[in-house]
Protein backbone atom coordinates (compact mmCIF):
# COMPACT_ATOMS: atom_id res chain seq x y z
CA UNK A 1 0.00 0.00 0.00
CA UNK A 2 0.93 3.49 -0.58
CA UNK A 3 1.99 6.37 2.09
CA UNK A 4 -1.26 8.72 1.70
CA UNK A 5 -0.04 11.68 2.18
CA UNK A 6 -2.13 13.54 4.92
CA UNK A 7 -2.94 17.41 3.89
CA UNK A 8 -4.89 17.95 6.56
CA UNK A 9 -2.65 16.74 9.41
CA UNK A 10 0.38 18.39 7.63
CA UNK A 11 -1.78 21.50 7.58
CA UNK A 12 -2.80 21.29 11.03
CA UNK A 13 0.69 21.13 12.04
CA UNK A 14 1.84 24.63 9.99
CA UNK A 15 -1.19 26.50 11.42
CA UNK A 16 -0.02 25.37 15.19
CA UNK A 17 3.20 26.66 14.26
CA UNK A 18 1.88 29.40 12.83
CA UNK A 19 -0.52 30.32 15.71
CA UNK A 20 2.83 30.03 18.14
CA UNK A 21 4.75 32.46 16.20
CA UNK A 22 1.59 34.98 15.70
CA UNK A 23 1.31 35.10 19.64
CA UNK A 24 5.18 35.81 19.80
CA UNK A 25 4.62 38.79 17.57
CA UNK A 26 1.57 40.02 19.07
CA UNK A 27 4.27 39.98 22.72
CA UNK A 28 6.53 42.09 20.67
CA UNK A 29 4.02 44.75 19.54
CA UNK A 30 2.75 43.18 16.15
CA UNK A 31 -0.63 42.71 14.86
CA UNK A 32 -1.24 40.96 11.62
CA UNK A 33 -4.14 41.54 9.30
CA UNK A 34 -5.36 40.38 6.34
CA UNK A 35 -8.14 41.94 3.97
CA UNK A 36 -9.89 39.33 2.21
CA UNK A 37 -12.63 40.85 -0.70
CA UNK A 38 -15.33 38.99 -2.63
CA UNK A 39 -17.30 40.32 -5.50
CA UNK A 40 -20.09 38.14 -6.06
CA UNK A 41 -21.80 35.96 -4.07
CA UNK A 42 -20.06 32.40 -6.24
CA UNK A 43 -21.02 29.54 -3.67
CA UNK A 44 -17.49 28.11 -4.33
CA UNK A 45 -15.91 31.31 -3.45
CA UNK A 46 -17.94 31.98 -0.20
CA UNK A 47 -16.80 28.74 0.84
CA UNK A 48 -13.13 29.67 0.51
CA UNK A 49 -13.56 33.00 1.79
CA UNK A 50 -15.38 31.21 4.97
CA UNK A 51 -12.12 28.84 5.21
CA UNK A 52 -9.72 31.67 4.91
CA UNK A 53 -11.83 33.47 7.85
CA UNK A 54 -11.95 30.59 10.11
CA UNK A 55 -8.07 29.66 9.56
CA UNK A 56 -6.88 33.65 10.84
CA UNK A 57 -9.42 33.80 13.86
CA UNK A 58 -7.49 29.98 14.28
CA UNK A 59 -4.18 31.28 14.51
CA UNK A 60 -4.70 34.86 15.71
CA UNK A 61 -4.84 36.81 12.52
CA UNK A 62 -7.34 39.95 12.45
CA UNK A 63 -9.51 39.48 8.83
CA UNK A 64 -11.48 42.64 7.36
CA UNK A 65 -14.04 40.85 4.95
CA UNK A 66 -14.99 42.78 2.00
CA UNK A 67 -18.32 41.55 0.71
CA UNK A 68 -18.95 43.30 -2.71
CA UNK A 69 -21.98 43.33 -5.09
CA UNK A 70 -22.03 41.59 -8.01
CA UNK A 71 -22.19 44.90 -10.15
CA UNK A 72 -19.36 46.43 -8.41
CA UNK A 73 -17.24 48.34 -11.13
CA UNK A 74 -13.58 48.03 -11.50
CA UNK A 75 -12.96 50.94 -10.40
CA UNK A 76 -14.59 50.50 -7.53
CA UNK A 77 -12.40 47.53 -7.02
CA UNK A 78 -9.48 49.05 -7.63
CA UNK A 79 -10.20 52.16 -5.34
CA UNK A 80 -10.97 49.77 -2.32
CA UNK A 81 -7.41 47.97 -3.53
CA UNK A 82 -5.62 51.70 -3.12
CA UNK A 83 -7.46 52.24 -0.14
CA UNK A 84 -6.45 49.30 1.29
CA UNK A 85 -2.59 49.50 0.07
CA UNK A 86 -2.16 52.06 2.21
CA UNK A 87 -3.42 50.91 5.38
CA UNK A 88 -0.49 49.79 7.65
CA UNK A 89 -1.87 48.28 9.85
CA UNK A 90 -3.19 45.76 6.85
CA UNK A 91 -0.32 43.09 5.99
CA UNK A 92 -2.30 41.11 2.97
CA UNK A 93 -4.74 42.15 0.71
CA UNK A 94 -6.39 38.98 -1.08
CA UNK A 95 -9.03 39.39 -3.85
CA UNK A 96 -11.06 35.67 -4.11
CA UNK A 97 -10.84 34.47 -7.74
CA UNK A 98 -12.68 34.22 -10.34
CA UNK A 99 -14.41 37.66 -10.32
CA UNK A 100 -17.18 38.69 -12.68
CA UNK A 101 -16.93 38.72 -16.10
CA UNK A 102 -16.77 42.97 -16.55
CA UNK A 103 -13.55 42.83 -13.96
CA UNK A 104 -9.93 42.48 -15.62
CA UNK A 105 -9.07 40.24 -13.35
CA UNK A 106 -5.48 41.05 -14.57
CA UNK A 107 -5.27 44.91 -13.63
CA UNK A 108 -7.00 43.63 -10.09
CA UNK A 109 -3.70 41.54 -9.54
CA UNK A 110 -1.47 44.15 -10.34
CA UNK A 111 -3.34 46.57 -8.32
CA UNK A 112 -2.01 44.86 -5.22
CA UNK A 113 0.80 46.25 -3.35
CA UNK A 114 3.49 43.72 -4.05
CA UNK A 115 4.36 44.00 -0.41
CA UNK A 116 0.86 42.39 0.78
CA UNK A 117 0.31 40.09 -2.13
CA UNK A 118 0.00 37.35 -0.10
CA UNK A 119 -1.52 35.12 -2.82
CA UNK A 120 2.03 35.58 -4.99
CA UNK A 121 -0.24 36.27 -7.80
CA UNK A 122 1.83 39.72 -8.56
CA UNK A 123 3.85 39.64 -11.80
CA UNK A 124 6.43 41.20 -9.26
CA UNK A 125 6.14 38.28 -7.20
CA UNK A 126 5.94 35.45 -10.11
CA UNK A 127 9.46 37.80 -11.11
CA UNK A 128 11.28 37.04 -8.09
CA UNK A 129 10.39 33.54 -8.10
CA UNK A 130 11.79 32.95 -11.38
CA UNK A 131 15.20 34.55 -10.65
CA UNK A 132 15.05 33.38 -6.99
CA UNK A 133 14.44 36.70 -5.29
CA UNK A 134 12.65 36.81 -1.89
CA UNK A 135 9.07 37.01 -2.65
CA UNK A 136 5.13 35.70 -1.95
CA UNK A 137 4.69 32.39 -3.71
CA UNK A 138 1.31 31.14 -5.00
CA UNK A 139 -0.21 29.27 -1.92
CA UNK A 140 -1.05 25.86 -3.83
CA UNK A 141 2.64 25.19 -5.18
CA UNK A 142 4.63 26.04 -1.93
CA UNK A 143 2.08 23.90 -0.10
CA UNK A 144 2.94 20.82 -2.50
CA UNK A 145 6.55 21.45 -1.40
CA UNK A 146 5.40 21.38 2.42
CA UNK A 147 4.22 17.79 1.53
CA UNK A 148 6.67 16.90 0.07
CA UNK A 149 9.11 17.86 2.53
CA UNK A 150 7.30 16.89 5.71
CA UNK A 151 6.35 13.54 4.63
CA UNK A 152 10.67 12.56 4.15
CA UNK A 153 10.15 12.74 0.44
CA UNK A 154 13.28 14.17 -1.40
CA UNK A 155 13.26 16.48 -4.53
CA UNK A 156 16.85 16.95 -5.07
CA UNK A 157 17.73 15.19 -8.26
CA UNK A 158 14.54 13.29 -8.85
CA UNK A 159 12.96 13.41 -12.43
CA UNK A 160 9.48 15.57 -11.57
CA UNK A 161 6.75 16.29 -13.81
CA UNK A 162 4.36 18.82 -13.67
CA UNK A 163 0.59 18.24 -15.58
CA UNK A 164 -0.77 21.91 -15.94
CA UNK A 165 0.98 25.40 -17.36
CA UNK A 166 -1.63 27.63 -15.20
CA UNK A 167 0.20 30.94 -13.68
CA UNK A 168 -1.09 29.97 -10.35
CA UNK A 169 -0.39 26.17 -10.07
CA UNK A 170 2.00 24.64 -13.44
CA UNK A 171 4.63 27.25 -13.64
CA UNK A 172 5.22 28.03 -10.09
CA UNK A 173 5.58 24.49 -9.43
CA UNK A 174 7.90 23.98 -11.87
CA UNK A 175 9.96 26.65 -10.39
CA UNK A 176 9.66 25.81 -6.96
CA UNK A 177 10.75 21.95 -7.59
CA UNK A 178 14.23 23.75 -9.80
CA UNK A 179 14.75 25.57 -6.36
CA UNK A 180 14.75 22.08 -4.79
CA UNK A 181 17.39 20.76 -7.10
CA UNK A 182 14.32 18.91 -8.70
CA UNK A 183 14.88 17.45 -12.57
CA UNK A 184 11.95 19.51 -14.06
CA UNK A 185 9.29 18.70 -16.88
CA UNK A 186 5.91 20.66 -17.77
CA UNK A 187 3.59 19.26 -19.98
CA UNK A 188 0.16 20.15 -21.15
CA UNK A 189 -2.32 19.47 -23.39
CA UNK A 190 -0.37 20.21 -26.63
CA UNK A 191 2.30 17.34 -25.39
CA UNK A 192 3.02 14.36 -27.62
CA UNK A 193 3.85 11.19 -26.23
CA UNK A 194 2.23 12.48 -22.62
CA UNK A 195 2.42 8.96 -21.05
CA UNK A 196 5.69 8.01 -21.90
CA UNK A 197 7.04 11.86 -20.25
CA UNK A 198 4.78 10.89 -17.45
CA UNK A 199 6.25 7.47 -16.55
CA UNK A 200 9.37 8.85 -16.26
CA UNK A 201 8.11 10.77 -12.90
CA UNK A 202 9.72 10.06 -9.75
CA UNK A 203 7.73 12.66 -8.58
CA UNK A 204 4.20 13.34 -10.58
CA UNK A 205 2.02 16.86 -9.90
CA UNK A 206 -1.07 16.12 -11.67
CA UNK A 207 -2.74 19.78 -12.14
CA UNK A 208 -4.64 19.38 -15.45
CA UNK A 209 -8.15 20.19 -14.55
CA UNK A 210 -9.54 16.90 -16.25
CA UNK A 211 -11.39 14.72 -13.67
CA UNK A 212 -9.47 11.39 -13.04
CA UNK A 213 -7.77 11.26 -16.29
CA UNK A 214 -4.27 10.31 -14.86
CA UNK A 215 -4.88 6.58 -14.66
CA UNK A 216 -2.04 3.84 -13.41
CA UNK A 217 -0.86 3.64 -17.30
CA UNK A 218 0.28 8.00 -16.59
CA UNK A 219 2.46 6.47 -13.57
CA UNK A 220 5.94 4.83 -13.05
CA UNK A 221 5.85 2.38 -10.59
CA UNK A 222 7.01 3.69 -7.05
CA UNK A 223 6.10 7.28 -8.02
CA UNK A 224 5.34 9.88 -5.84
CA UNK A 225 1.78 11.06 -7.23
CA UNK A 226 0.21 14.76 -5.97
CA UNK A 227 -3.50 15.75 -6.97
CA UNK A 228 -4.04 19.02 -7.48
CA UNK A 229 -7.29 18.65 -9.22
CA UNK A 230 -10.74 19.23 -7.13
CA UNK A 231 -13.94 17.99 -9.49
CA UNK A 232 -17.39 16.63 -8.62
CA UNK A 233 -18.07 13.62 -10.11
CA UNK A 234 -21.35 11.96 -11.40
CA UNK A 235 -22.43 10.99 -8.19
CA UNK A 236 -22.02 14.78 -6.66
CA UNK A 237 -18.53 13.17 -4.59
CA UNK A 238 -15.14 14.89 -4.94
CA UNK A 239 -12.74 13.81 -6.76
CA UNK A 240 -9.31 14.35 -8.57
CA UNK A 241 -7.01 14.75 -12.02
CA UNK A 242 -6.21 11.43 -10.29
CA UNK A 243 -7.95 8.21 -11.01
CA UNK A 244 -7.12 7.29 -6.98
CA UNK A 245 -8.26 3.70 -7.00
CA UNK A 246 -6.37 3.10 -10.06
CA UNK A 247 -3.14 4.60 -9.44
CA UNK A 248 -2.82 3.87 -5.77
CA UNK A 249 -1.48 0.43 -5.91
CA UNK A 250 1.35 1.82 -7.80
CA UNK A 251 2.83 4.28 -6.13
CA UNK A 252 4.75 4.81 -3.40
CA UNK A 253 3.01 8.00 -2.12
CA UNK A 254 -0.47 10.10 -3.09
CA UNK A 255 -2.56 12.39 -1.90
CA UNK A 256 -6.12 11.79 -1.51
CA UNK A 257 -9.31 14.30 -2.70
CA UNK A 258 -10.66 15.41 -0.43
CA UNK A 259 -7.72 15.63 2.26
CA UNK A 260 -4.83 15.86 0.58
CA UNK A 261 -3.39 19.38 -1.23
CA UNK A 262 -6.52 21.52 -0.50
CA UNK A 263 -5.93 22.00 3.06
CA UNK A 264 -2.05 22.81 2.48
CA UNK A 265 -3.43 26.40 0.09
CA UNK A 266 -5.27 28.11 3.19
CA UNK A 267 -2.34 26.85 5.54
CA UNK A 268 0.47 28.70 2.88
CA UNK A 269 -1.86 31.34 2.59
CA UNK A 270 -1.63 32.29 6.36
CA UNK A 271 2.31 31.92 6.55
CA UNK A 272 2.75 33.82 3.28
CA UNK A 273 0.46 36.37 6.02
CA UNK A 274 2.39 36.10 8.72
CA UNK A 275 5.32 36.80 6.76
CA UNK A 276 4.06 39.94 5.31
CA UNK A 277 3.39 41.06 9.27
CA UNK A 278 7.22 39.59 10.29
CA UNK A 279 8.61 42.26 7.83
CA UNK A 280 6.88 45.27 8.30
Amino acid sequence: MPHIIDGKAISAQIKEELKEKVTRLKEEGVRICLAVIQVGNDPASSVYVGNKKKACAYIGIESLAYELPEETTQEELLALIGELNGKAEVNGILVQLPLPAHIDEDAVIRAIDPKKDVDGFHPQSVGALCIGQPGFVSCTPAGIIQLLKRSGIEIAGKECVVIGRSNIVGKPMALLLLRENGTVTVTHSKTRNLKEVTRRADILIAAVGRPKMITRDYVKEGAVVIDVGIHRNENNKLCGDVDYEDVAPVCSAITPVPGGVGPMTIAMLMNNCVEAGSKR
